[in-house]
């Protein structure tokens, strides 16, 4: 690959350019202090949106909670069990802090991930014959996949489609929430796309809540580096990781539900910690109150102390307006030289997909490289190359096959062809020949 050299940006350059991002040269000590392990290995980490990185100072506030205290199961009347209560309380109320949330209106649910957030909601939402569930095609698979519970139960599904931007016009939203009337309906897509970095509009919540839906808002990736605010945008259902956010601890996620949402939930089991009562026996079980009757066993309340000490320190250590600005600057500025990057034959290095701008979207670009014929690089190629210059980014579909079948402009009887021969397809090689993709997906940096 042979590419045109348009000369080195100088910082100078780019500070005239960018004259905002003067305003966050204070970040600099803290990477430098808290993040230096980047520069000792090396590294460009450009994979934020597949997890944050803890800071030093954050891991170290850890350790200093776990050194000096003793921690035990918080089902007890222990000195270490009370210790470990009050901990998961706090990370609840910390949690809820950071979306804004009023404790009267939302709680909050551990579960181990996101996904497992949005399994609890698919497998305990009221669907059934005359039920509906509308998905926008920008969905992460854990979102998708909730149409399995629908389907199984005889509701109706629907999928919204995309524009070439990989925006959703309001138009094709409102035509699929027609009003639902009496029967249960959920409405579910992201505050920000996985894939592409697009930010759907919070607007949705209060159109598909005067025709009836509920509302699950994926705010997995949106709350990364952008503030929710669940005082003035209400969503009934919204699941989180923090690893995400924070970077630590890894293992543990939460559902953050209107509380009158949750007594519309039905769990089709029952476990450790969401009954008051139950008989081996007589085989019966009482219900413990939402949102104890949501969380299945004992929470991870050694990752909980985590959840306090890390949300408090992306609040207050890194200054999540002065982060916001910096990486809207890097942002504008990699996608304009992206854009303008050329062969020596004058074809363009990059195809970049979603939004041109930086209005609207995520810090997240999505991208393919191509060869000097305008043929698309193999992803896994380009990405074993970056790996050799210590590249850290993302290759693949990123679990969102909607946004993929978007931009490859696949046709649905090709997809539904490709479904019927799973007999015979084996690995993610096969399905990519079989649906006839170019390449196994893009790139996406953050």
């Amino acid at each position: 690959m042979t590419v045109t050299q348009h000369g080195d940006v100088s910082f100078e350059r780019f500070s005239s350019s960018y004259p905002a991002y003067q305003g966050t040269r204070h970040l600099d000590r803290i990477r430098a202090d808290d993040f230096r392990q980047l520069d000792e290995q090396g590294l460009i980490y450009l994979d934020y949106t597949g997890s944050g990185l803890p800071g030093r100072s954050q891991l170290r506030a850890y350790q200093r909670a776990m050194g000096n205290e003793i921690w035990g199961n918080p089902h007890s009347a222990s000195v270490p069990s009370r210790r470990s209560t009050e901990v998961i309380r706090r990370a609840r109320q910390a949690t809820l802090r950071f979306v804004n949330a009023d404790p009267d209106e939302y709680s909050v649910i551990f579960t181990a991930n996101a996904t497992g957030a949005l399994r609890l909601v698919g497998e305990s939402f009221p669907f059934q014959p005359g039920a509906r569930l509308a998905l926008l095609r920008d969905n992460h698979n854990s979102v998708l996949g909730i149409r399995e519970y629908a389907r199984a139960r005889g509701a109706t599904t629907e999928t919204i489609g995309l524009r070439s931007d990989l925006r959703a016009d309001l138009s094709a939203v409102v035509d699929a929430l027609d009003p639902a009337e009496k029967a249960p309906a959920l409405f579910a897509y992201p505050a920000q796309s996985n894939f592409s970095g697009v930010q759907h509009p919070l607007e949705w919540i209060p159109e598909a809540h005067a025709r009836g839906w509920q509302v699950l808002l994926d705010a997995a990736a949106y709350a990364a580096i952008s503030d929710l605010d669940l005082t003035r945008h209400k969503p009934d259902f919204v699941p989180l990781s923090y690893y995400k956010i924070v970077g630590w601890p890894t293992g543990l996620g939460c559902l953050i539900a209107r509380n009158d949402a949750l007594t519309q939930l039905r769990r089709p089991w029952f476990s450790g910690g969401t009954v008051v009562a139950s008989s081996a026996l007589g085989g019966w079980y009482a219900s413990a109150e939402p949102p104890g009757s949501f969380e299945d066993g004992t929470p991870d309340f050694l990752g909980a102390l985590g959840v306090s000490i890390g949300l408090d320190y992306v609040q207050q250590t890194l200054d999540r307006d002065a982060v916001r600005t910096r990486v809207q600057c890097l942002m504008e500025f990699l996608l304009g030289e992206m854009s303008r990057l050329r062969h020596s034959n004058g074809m363009p290095v990059c195809a970049l997909y979603g939004p041109t701008d930086t209005r609207g979207r995520g810090p997240t670009i999505a991208f393919n490289l191509l060869d000097m014929d305008g043929n698309i690089v193999d992803e896994r190629v380009a990405e074993d190359r970056a790996v050799e210059r210590g590249i850290a980014l993302r290759a693949g579909c990123f679990c969102n096959p909607g946004v993929g079948e978007t931009i490859f402009e696949l046709e649905p009887a090709d997809l539904i062809r490709v479904g019927t021969m799973r007999a015979d397809l084996h690995t993610v090689e096969d399905y990519r020949r079989a649906i006839g993709l170019p390449t196994g997906g893009v790139h996406r940096s953050r």
